[in-house]
């Protein structure tokens, strides 16, 4: 692995975090926009239009909302995250290495490609996450019918 190990952990952390943020601060410039939406429908038009369209506007912002606070509360979970602790078994901030692709455990962010290598942060809640956890290298995970090896826990 060209990187040290070490080296890629905080590379793909601060990737996870960049990532985050990035939904975060889109998520607040949406909200932004919904509400300042919402007071000039007010202001200008009446009855079943007005009720019809606030309402839907009300649904959007609900929407947005929530995924606001789910983002927020991966950043913060993302935050907690040791990378310096190292563990023979499988928990929160390893990186496993398998025969079928590479697992950063932080949060559900998905594949992220770094130094032309893929991996996929995903979080410990996901299936495969509870599946790996608190493996150790030389087992065996089934996922969707496919044996996953662990070579290695960093």
């Amino acid at each position: 692995m060209g990187m040290g190990t070490d080296k890629i952990k905080q590379e793909l952390y601060e990737t996870c975090r960049e990532k985050l943020n990035a939904q975060i601060s889109d998520l607040e410039t949406n909200l932004k926009s919904i509400e300042e939406s919402r007071n000039n429908e007010t202001k200008s038009s009446v009855g079943d239009k007005y009720e019809t369209g606030r309402a839907m506007m009300q649904q959007e912002y609900q929407k947005v909302s929530s995924q606001l606070s789910r983002i927020k509360a991966q950043a913060s979970e993302l935050k907690t995250l040791d990378l310096s602790q190292r563990s023979s078994k499988i928990g929160k901030g390893s990186l496993v290495v398998t025969d079928q692709g590479t697992y950063f455990l932080c949060v559900a962010i998905g594949k992220m490609s770094l130094a032309d290598q893929v991996y996929f942060c995903i979080s410990l809640q996901s299936p495969i996450g509870k599946l790996m956890n608190q493996k150790k290298v030389g087992d065996l995970v089934i996922f969707n019918s496919k044996e996953i090896r662990i070579k290695e826990i960093i």
